[in-house]
């Protein structure tokens, strides 16, 4: 006999409700027999809305508004029930009654999410099997003397200063900042990412060029010139791609092998989750009144950052779930 967690676990899954509301249905069946898998009669006035008016709604909402002569961007339940009226779609309805409506449906033109998918073609499946090839193989090749590191920069990034002190948390109130800011300029911040210790360094060139580029990439080389080899993993950035960039590396090469990431796959690159974690750490929410303070500031939570916080990341794309992906994505194409 089978058992019955197993049966309502298989049952919740395949009729997508929980554990608990079949329970409580399979109790309704033991009171009311087959009645009870049936809505009861709700309190409230009744819906009056034809099936078909309800589909007309849902076209509509998944209509652009351009495609009907409009100018707006995008829908709201507002603007949706208003217009459903001047369709003559229904002749009154209320947006609260548009919300269910959606909500039934599983749309939400209210929302939007960016997307971006890289041209895949041999060039984007041999940078990328590279990149994949070092993160696999990361302890192994430290063991072995070479390190993998992931460059990237944020450039422009703007010194901030409050016009007003920031009023600090207290019992019952939240941290306060002032809306009004001065600025002070920008800087450019560019960081190294060690993949196997998860240490990091972080530089502040005066400008996002080959010039500014080819002596940090100088330090950078000299502080790990103990490696028997280094990979350096980035974005095609033309600070990166630049002539005298290139002449540079050769130099260095084959100590250094340098990997850049596809088009548009600048997410293979761990370097952009290290600044994600450090600018929601150390950046978010401070405030400098100068350049020089806020290069102070970021020389010295580098550091910080790597007494505290330094891992290695958890990364879980491999070359085998990359090459599945990219038939996927091919397959749906043809």
């Amino acid at each position: 006999m089978a058992n019955p967690d197993t049966v309502i676990e298989q049952l919740a899954e395949h009729v997508e409700l929980t554990r608990v509301g079949i329970w409580k249905l399979c109790r309704r069946y033991e009171d009311r027999g087959l009645k009870a898998v049936y809505d009861a009669p709700r309190a409230g006035r009744p819906w009056e809305l034809s099936p078909l008016q309800r589909v007309e709604i849902e076209q509509l909402a998944c209509c652009a508004p351009s495609g009907i002569g409009l100018h707006m961007t995008h829908w709201s339940t507002r603007s949706l029930a208003r217009v459903a009226v001047l369709r003559g779609v229904v002749p009154h309805i209320a947006h609260s009654t548009v919300s269910l409506l959606l909500r039934y449906a599983d749309l939400q033109p209210h929302r939007s999410r960016y997307w971006k998918t890289p041209t895949i073609d041999e060039t984007f499946r041999k940078r990328a099997r590279a990149i994949l090839w070092c993160y696999e193989r990361v302890y192994d090749l430290a063991a072995e003397g070479e390190m993998v590191i992931c460059l990237d920069e944020k450039p422009n990034l703007q010194v901030l200063e409050r016009r007003c002190p920031t009023r600090p948390m207290s019992a019952g109130h939240i941290e306060r900042q002032e809306f009004e800011y001065i600025r002070h300029g920008i800087i450019n911040v560019l960081i190294s990412f060690v993949v196997h210790t998860g240490s990091m360094r972080a530089w502040c060139p005066s400008a996002k060029d080959s010039e500014h580029l080819r002596p940090v990439l100088g330090q950078l080389f000299h502080f790990h010139r103990r490696a028997r080899r280094l990979h350096i993993i980035w974005d095609g950035d033309p600070s990166h791609t630049a002539d005298d960039t290139q002449r540079f590396l050769k130099r260095h090469a084959p100590w250094v092998q340098v990997h850049q990431t596809p088009a548009h796959a600048s997410w293979l690159n761990q370097a952009e989750l290290l600044l994600r974690a450090f600018r929601e750490r150390y950046l978010r929410r401070g405030e400098w009144n100068s350049q020089d303070s806020l290069k102070n500031h970021i020389d010295a939570s580098w550091r910080e950052y790597n007494r505290l916080f330094a891992h290695p990341f958890t990364w879980s794309w491999t070359r085998a779930k990359m090459d599945r992906w990219i038939d996927r994505q091919q397959q749906s194409t043809n």
